[in-house]
């Protein structure tokens, strides 16, 4: 059983997980299925737009796709969310990648 397996099984039993969800989003990635990976990333953060991590990962995603343009604005959201949440680390990793597009 694959690690996206694995966590499809568990997330099946703890659907509104949203560090499984996340997890999930991340192993559709590790196999290159970006879109997929795009698709779980957005609705997470539909769901729960407080969850920091994802929206690194889904600018890269953007990016990963040839999407810069849509990246830019889902780090100036990732950006306010870590400022509001005091999450310094993640604000200064956003605000490098957002500075690199």
């Amino acid at each position: 059983m694959s690690r996206r397996e694995k966590l499809e099984a568990l997330l099946a039993e703890s659907p509104e997980d949203t560090f499984l969800r996340y997890a999930l989003a991340l192993a559709f990635a590790s196999e290159g299925n970006h879109d997929q990976a795009r698709l779980r990333l957005e609705a997470l953060l539909e769901d729960d737009s407080h969850y920091i991590p994802a929206y690194f990962q889904l600018a890269q995603i953007h990016v990963q796709l040839g999407r810069p343009d849509e990246a830019r604005p889902v780090l100036v959201r990732g950006i306010e969310m870590a400022r509001r949440a005091g999450d310094a680390h993640a604000e200064s990793e956003m605000t490098g990648f957002l500075e690199q597009l």
